[in-house]
């Protein structure tokens, strides 16, 4: 079988900014094993896939380890495929997650994309003894999310000077860890990494700000916020705090058009 496949670099305007993800329109599920192994080939931090099903998509995405819970740069990115390739039209495309329920995208005039994601769940808890040894400097707050860790600092300096012990991170029981301090130029800066997934340090995390956004509105006293992921390639994220819902807007752009044998 022949499988049409996209690699799309998300939260940015330029090739070889962003975050890649790859993305696979499916005319029916494939069995999950294959499906791992599709993104273990590709080797990129999520490998999503799609199925239309009545009036929305079914969308689950694929780290080359594990399935996982949400996913915002691939979501980004299926969105740019169904738009640009597959000729959807409505400016509201709606995604059934197994795993995160209903996902909204939006696409404005300028073309660029806002998803629609349920907050994150954030709770503080005390100082994690394992992680800020991984991570080599102490937090002025932690928090817990749904499956990640949220480390707080007081400079941008700070997340850009880090430099994780993979090998300790590896040994933590949640997805990742979030790293955020307040932005020069920006509302709030931030890293992730998740070497239990096998990304060491992800480029733009799009569902690391259903976490992030709601404690830097909080914080700042804001709801619409500008955020930079400061990962080598970066990322440029626009974020808006709604209460049980927050909104997360990027850019995209293709890199690649293949066909896999399968």
């Amino acid at each position: 079988m022949k499988q049409k496949i996209y690699q799309i670099d998300a939260f940015t305007k330029e090739l070889f900014g962003g975050n890649p993800a790859a993305v696979c329109i499916l005319k029916e599920w494939l069995a999950n094993d294959l499906m791992q192994k599709i993104a273990a080939e590709n080797n990129l931090a999520e490998t999503a896939f799609a199925v239309q099903k009545d009036d929305h998509y079914e969308l689950r995405w694929f780290t080359p380890e594990i399935e996982v819970d949400l996913c915002g740069h691939a979501t980004l990115a299926t969105a740019f495929v169904l738009y640009k390739y597959y000729g959807f039209k409505e400016n509201t495309l709606r995604f059934i997650s197994p795993r995160s329920g209903e996902l909204i995208v939006e696409k404005n005039e300028k073309g660029t994309l806002t998803m629609d994601f349920p907050t994150d769940e954030l709770k503080k808890v005390s100082e994690q003894t394992l992680i800020t040894e991984a991570i080599g400097k102490k937090p002025l707050e932690t928090y817990k999310g749904k499956t990640d860790y949220m480390l707080v600092y007081e400079t941008q300096t700070e997340i850009e000077a880090m430099t994780p012990n993979f090998h300790l991170l590896n040994e933590l029981d949640c997805r990742g860890v979030i790293v955020t301090a307040k932005g020069n130029t920006v509302d709030f800066v931030s890293r992730f990494f998740a070497p239990q997934c096998g990304i060491p340090e992800d480029p733009v995390t799009g569902s690391a700000h259903t976490t992030l956004t709601p404690y830097w509105s909080k914080k700042l006293n804001k709801k619409s916020l500008s955020a930079k992921q400061l990962s080598e390639r970066g990322g440029n994220i626009q974020c808006e705090y709604l209460g049980d819902r927050v909104k997360i807007s990027g850019n995209a752009v293709c890199y690649l058009i293949g066909e896999i044998d399968i």
